[in-house]
């Protein structure tokens, strides 16, 4: 059985008037007919978002419900993800990590399709780990990835990126051993100079953990990590929408220097993102929500806040860019869809609308660019809001 969609459709970057079919899971033709313009205001279908950095929404977590943090996602647009880790003792993140693959072989359909874990470390800088305890870091090395991935011969317990900085001892040889695995890495949390980080490149990294933020930065006699990222189209960058983490002319100054092929729009949501609290608990410590964006309330040690994740969906972030003048929806969309798909490698089934992709679909309204349907593996999915949970604004 098959079911067809109308709409202005995104593909490659632009969106056309046509019509797509789809049937066992699967996109089964598309057909672009400028004729529909005829039929007035038309909704936009794209391929469903792609979150390569969310630590958990809708009160859920990797670790504790990822079944309620897929089906949140999903009824969002963000229909793929990374479930990321904060770091932790190597042996503990192992154990982690294989918690995970269980809770993820046993998902049922029509929820958002963990693509694999996201370690936010434990091999970063203490001296940029930023909201992350530095209590919990550890030193690089290839026995301690061992722990936390299990034996070369396994499955890598579900892991699929890792963000180290590439500076400290012994990170070019987890880079090196991750490269071998297929394991992707990326580069953050970091001090990294542009040497470091070339070398960084020249061991296997592939991207960079949200760029500008917790990483050496952009100065006309010091670039660091931020600055290189800006020039080295070989890295995926990731950049987090909510326009507090990177205000509007550093996220402009990234678009112009890396195009939206060359940028993933990221959450990096906190479970209390999509909850609509104004203060919720997470990891020992209250956190504070203000424009979308979640706080560490100031403490004596710290007299200002300090900035922590967001609260905001993919989907939110998409529409407050477009909102604010700050990128094109053609724009916003790329870098939540294709470019993430290609960064992960899984362009052939997520992210483009094209015949046997898979049919995982967002339908966003064309004036307040909000969610109105969902489609998960060529599922429909009902958007009626769990009573734990409602969407901020």
């Amino acid at each position: 059985m098959t079911e067809e969609i109308l709409g202005r459709l995104f593909i490659d970057g632009e969106l056309s008037p046509g019509k797509l079919e789809i049937g066992d899971g699967q996109i089964v033709s598309i057909q672009l007919d400028r004729s529909l313009w005829s039929h007035g205001p038309m909704p936009i279908v794209a391929p469903g978002m792609i979150d390569l950095h969310v630590h958990g929404f809708a009160g859920c977590e990797p670790l504790g419900d990822l079944e309620g943090m897929a089906g949140a996602l999903a009824r969002t647009g963000t229909t793929a993800f990374l479930p990321t880790l904060f770091p932790a003792a190597p042996e503990r993140l192992g154990g982690q990590c294989q918690e995970f693959e269980v809770a993820r072989d046993a998902l049922p359909q029509g929820v958002a399709t963990p693509i694999g874990l996201h370690l936010e470390g434990p091999f970063v800088n203490p001296l940029a780990a930023g909201a992350l305890p530095v209590s919990d870091l550890a030193e690089p090395s290839v026995q301690a990835l061992t722990a936390i991935l299990g034996p070369a011969t396994g499955s890598g317990r579900g892991v699929a990126n890792v963000t180290l900085a590439p500076e400290l001892p012994g990170s070019l040889a987890c880079l090196e051993e991750l490269k071998r695995l297929g394991i992707r890495a990326s580069l953050g949390h970091s001090r990294a100079d542009p040497a470091a980080a070339r070398r960084g490149v020249d061991a296997g990294a592939a991207g960079v953990t949200h760029l500008f933020n917790a990483m050496s930065g952009v100065a006309h006699r010091s670039m660091g990590l931020a600055g290189f990222a800006l020039t080295e189209d070989t890295l995926y960058a990731e950049i987090i929408g909510d326009l507090v983490h990177v205000e509007r002319e550093a996220f402009e100054l990234a678009l112009r220097a890396r195009g939206p092929e060359g940028l993933c729009l990221v959450s990096d949501a906190l479970s209390g993102a999509g909850t609509g609290c104004e203060v919720f608990h997470l990891y020992g410590r209250d956190h504070v929500v203000d424009d979308g964006t979640a706080y560490y309330p100031p403490t004596q040690e710290r007299p200002e806040r300090q900035l922590a994740g967001s609260v905001m969906s993919q989907q939110e972030m998409v529409r407050r860019l477009v909102s604010r003048g700050v990128v094109s929806l053609p724009e916003a969309l790329t870098m939540a869809t294709s470019t993430p798909a290609r960064a992960m490698g899984i362009e052939k089934e997520y992210g483009h609308l094209r015949p046997g992709a898979r049919a995982d679909l967002v339908m966003i309204d064309d004036t307040d660019l909000s969610v109105k349907r969902v489609w998960v593996g060529g599922r429909e999915l009902d958007l009626g809001l769990p009573e734990s949970w409602t969407l901020t604004e």
